[in-house]
């Protein structure tokens, strides 16, 4: 089952288990600069709206209503990243991708799970994910540009522009599996307090939006700690996201797009944290080749003779917050912009 609440999508699984409840949310953010450089994790401005595809079905176009599900606005060359809590801490796998392009593998979409190799995120493991899985330890931004102008991924790989948008699917643990996990998870909490307590504080282009590789960005996509067996993939649930050009999302849906986020030449001159987050005991997925060879926004607006990035200036981003699993919040890369 899945529900809209608070501009956040709920996956839930009552059939499985109570405590099988998964909130997917859209942050809004800074695009960083796309100069081959590395860069932190640039912090979460707010959640972008959703709203349901089927509540707006004389001004959407037909194929929107035909993969259902909900809708976010973008302005052009705007980036977002994927924020993701289990309230309960129960796992799932979450397969995600753009424009029916695997965003951590690059293959087309396909039905199924596939542990080898990984085509997929483990959750509470991975909180967030800021786009496609280019290297071991980097990622380039997920970026708005209009379907149909050869930047998206998709377009790139397929040669086609045909989805655009978000595909989402999400897949329980087992139940006896979480239980055992539970038990497990209770007796290394009451041995660590125990030794530490001390020590603790249809018009395409009118319409739609694909997904490119901006930016290089250093975050690591985890492989998965479970054994294969304890993922119930027997049930599931899936979500189309539409992302519509911000400039038609008034004319959709009667309200105001959010206002631009700032620049982040803006937000790191004001002196505004950017983010590292740790997980030392997972290991770290390689790239994806198919993804590495992408060409990204500025590297392919330059070969077209296009500026399609206003604001590209380098940073030097002096204040970095460091975040450490079991320690972050998963509210913890909201900005103070």
């Amino acid at each position: 089952m899945i529900e809209l609440r608070q501009d956040a999508l709920v996956f839930s699984f009552p059939e499985v288990h109570e405590d099988a409840v998964l909130r997917i949310d859209f942050q809004r953010t800074l695009r960083i600069p796309d100069d081959g450089r590395d860069y932190p994790l640039p912090p979460g401005l707010g959640r972008f709206p959703l709203r349901h595809v089927d509540d707006y079905a004389a001004r959407v176009p037909e194929r929107w209503l035909r993969h259902g599900g909900v809708m976010l606005p973008m302005y052009q060359s705007e980036a977002l990243w994927l924020n993701f809590h289990s309230p309960h801490g129960y796992p799932f796998v979450l397969k995600v991708a753009a424009g029916k392009i695997n965003a951590v593998t690059g293959d087309a979409w396909s039905d199924g799970v596939s542990r080898d190799p990984q085509d997929y995120v483990v959750i509470p493991e991975q909180p967030w994910l800021d786009g496609y899985a280019v290297e071991k330890g980097v990622i380039r931004q997920f970026v708005a540009m209009p379907l149909g102008s050869g930047y998206s991924a998709e377009e790139q790989i397929t040669g086609a522009a045909e989805h655009g948008g978000i595909q989402l699917v999400a897949y329980p643990m087992k139940a006896k599996a979480w239980e055992r996990l539970k038990r497990k998870r209770k007796l290394e909490r009451f041995a660590f307090e125990a030794a530490y307590a001390p020590c603790l504080a249809e018009e395409m282009s009118a319409y739609d939006m694909g997904l490119a590789p901006g930016g290089r960005m250093r975050q690591e996509i985890y492989d998965d700690p479970y054994r294969f067996e304890d993922w119930d993939l027997g049930h599931r649930s899936r979500c189309f996201v539409h992302i519509a050009n911000s400039l038609v999302w008034r004319a959709i849906t009667g309200e105001n797009p959010p206002t631009v986020p700032p620049t982040a030449k803006e937000y790191t001159s004001a002196g505004l944290p950017w983010f590292e987050y740790y997980a030392e005991d997972l290991n770290v997925l390689e790239g994806a080749e198919k993804l590495a060879s992408l060409k990204s926004v500025a590297q392919l607006g330059k070969q077209k003779g296009d500026v399609p990035l206003p604001e590209n200036e380098p940073v030097t981003p002096e204040r970095v917050v460091a975040l450490r699993r079991g320690l972050a919040k998963h509210e913890g890369r909201q900005g103070e912009f």
